[in-house]
């Protein structure tokens, strides 16, 4: 069961789901949900290192939650694919 805080496709099957990591995700998620960004975008605006937000969206990538489109940089958007927010 997810724990309240985290967007709820931070967690990923088959990955050791750690508190960082989910947090990082967590962020990256509620950022995507409101524009899509690119990955330096991403993270200007959530504070967090390049190399973590380009580590989480390639893993969000491989499990369907965001997609990238267009040429480089990349644009990422959520998929909707996954779980969503209640309420």
């Amino acid at each position: 069961m997810p724990r309240e805080g985290y967007h709820p496709n931070a967690f990923l099957a088959d990955f050791r789901n750690v508190k960082m990591g989910l947090k990082a995700r967590t962020i990256i998620l509620n950022l995507l949900e409101k524009t899509s960004a690119n990955t330096m975008e991403i993270a200007n605006k959530t504070g967090l290192p390049y190399s973590v937000v380009l580590h989480h969206l390639k893993l969000l990538e491989l499990k369907g939650i965001v997609k990238r489109k267009g040429g480089k940089p990349s644009m990422w958007m959520l998929t909707g694919f996954g779980q969503k927010r209640l309420g």
